[in-house]
């Protein structure tokens, strides 16, 4: 089983619509798949599930099936964790195609913030409930990929520096950065490097406490496979002007912030290892996607993708299939 959570601390690059169409190529592809949305804004669980499903999930009273029902007894104080109830999403329709599964978000998982980051130093006194509490996350996933058989966990997470994704980065043995051509993302990069990094060393530290040794415990490799860059517009093969402004100065940030390695000016977007993919704004795709409830690359023409639009979804399937088969590559897969 391979964890890969997609992160950037700067929100609104595209993200969440990334973990979306690559669970669902991941299974094209032939691989059990479970989706884990561990950011409390839940927008995966909403991309995946219709608003029926969504009101059966979060109804008044107790939500045992989403990710706060999986943690609820560690936040009351009244024992470990639930195993995880996992919505099945697509079952395994043949040789060709995996199942794919999904851990459903929840808004009140913001509430498990403030036990989080009182459990972290805890776990320097050999704490075994801050241990617990620090792993939920990742126990939870274990358990998921055991019920589904699952080869891939593909890991949302919120756009900051807080707990909840700390515990969610220490869960994942790799981390994907989308990255949107401007200058707030290469700031969130300069941010984000340093601080997988401190997560990293600290938690190789902590788990050397642990007093429980039956406890299963994440290696907290949090590993930077890469970058995506999302959604810049195109002049014929090429991004426009405004983009390339702020791509040309990827490369070097990612290796000085992240990779930490010195800078290399001969590298660019198209020639850098470390960049999966450069994918363009499909526009016009997207809002049909959304009404029919699938990622854009299975959009059929009864659902609008006629003409130029079935083009479009063609170069779509080829992007999203490229890059998975990218990031396959990049985790030893």
């Amino acid at each position: 089983m391979k964890t890969i959570a997609f992160f950037n601390n700067k929100g609104g690059v595209g993200k969440t619509t990334l973990v979306y169409h690559l669970a669902w190529m991941f299974a094209d592809m032939g691989h059990d798949v479970i989706a884990a949305d561990l950011d409390p804004q839940s927008n995966l669980t909403s991309m995946f599930l219709d608003e029926d499903r969504l009101e059966e999930l979060w109804p008044d009273g107790k939500h045992a099936n989403t990710i706060h029902g999986v943690i609820e007894p560690i936040l009351r104080g009244i024992g470990d964790i639930q195993a995880p109830h996992v919505e099945v999403i697509a079952t395994q329709m043949g040789l060709q195609s995996g199942a794919l599964g999904l851990i459903a978000g929840d808004l009140a998982l913001s509430g498990f913030e403030d036990k989080l980051s009182d459990a972290w130093p805890r776990c320097h006194n050999r704490d075994e409930s801050a241990f617990r509490t620090m792993t939920a996350f990742y126990r939870a996933i274990l358990i998921a990929a055991e019920q589904r058989s699952a080869e891939l966990v593909l890991v949302d997470v919120g756009p900051n520096l807080g707990a909840i994704n700390r515990a969610a980065l220490i869960a994942s043995q790799y981390v994907v950065i989308p990255l949107a051509s401007d200058l707030y993302s290469l700031q969130g990069l300069r941010n984000l490097g340093p601080q997988l990094r401190l997560w990293r060393e600290a938690w190789g530290e902590l788990r050397g406490k642990s007093p429980d040794p039956d406890l299963s415990l994440p290696s907290g490799d949090m590993c930077p496979t890469g970058y995506v860059v999302m959604q810049h517009a195109t002049r014929g093969e090429r991004p426009v002007k405004a983009y390339l402004r702020w791509m040309d100065r990827i490369p070097d940030e990612y290796r000085r912030s992240v990779a930490n390695e010195p800078r290399d000016a001969s590298v660019h977007v198209e020639n850098d290892p470390y960049c999966l993919a450069a994918l363009k704004h499909y526009r016009s795709l997207m809002p049909l996607a959304m009404e029919a409830r699938k990622p854009m690359f299975r959009l059929k023409p009864a659902d609008g993708a006629i003409g130029a639009h079935a083009q479009a979804v063609r170069d779509c399937y080829t992007d999203f299939h490229a890059l998975a088969r990218q990031i396959l590559s990049a985790i030893g897969a």
